[in-house]
């Protein structure tokens, strides 16, 4: 592949692409559409073809290896599915979230507080037909976790930890027993 200056080029192992704008021997110096300048060696670079004008990870990139390689890695199926129109709610009980001040409450006063909201929204879930909901409820010393696990225990779910890459340990996510109508 010979470059030229003036072509449009995408670097094969980092997310920038430009303009060449000047070559010296191997360096070829790239000009982002941000203004940047950067230097790299031809090996580094591919021509984009002049009709591509969004380039996503490598689906555009006119390169037969990388070609391949999408090929490979779309052949791979997903063991998980997600429905089209889940609906999630989310609740954080963080006292902090649900009133502006803490002001002569004490820790039962806002424990309370926390589990009446859950309750709420357990209840408002229930009454909508919301398949899911997720409560945040922190890590701390884990008692409103353990509060919040025996107040589910009196409803028809089955309740579990929220996902650890979205949520840390501080989330517990509940699933309703119930029939959707559509």
């Amino acid at each position: 592949m010979r470059l030229e200056i003036g072509n449009k080029v995408a670097v094969l192992d980092d997310v920038l692409k430009g303009k060449v704008v000047s070559m010296n021997g191997n360096d070829i110096t790239v000009e982002t559409e941000d203004s940047m300048i950067f230097i790299f060696s031809a090996s580094e670079l591919v021509k984009i073809d002049i009709e591509q004008h969004e380039l996503s990870k490598y689906s555009d990139i006119n390169n037969p290896f990388l070609k391949e390689k999408v090929v490979q890695n779309t052949s791979k199926k997903s063991f998980f599915k997600k429905e089209k129109h889940e609906v999630i709610l989310e609740v954080d009980l963080h006292i902090s979230k649900l009133i502006r001040s803490t002001k002569g409450m004490d820790n039962y006063d806002m424990l309370n507080l926390q589990l009446d909201t859950a309750k709420r929204k357990v209840a408002f879930a229930i009454q909508k037909k919301i398949p899911k909901i997720v409560f945040i409820h922190g890590v701390g010393e884990g008692v409103l976790k353990s509060e919040l696990h025996y107040l589910l225990n009196n409803y028809p779910v089955k309740y579990y930890d929220a996902s650890y890459k979205k949520y840390g340990l501080g989330a517990t996510e509940v699933y309703f027993y119930q029939n959707i109508v559509e």
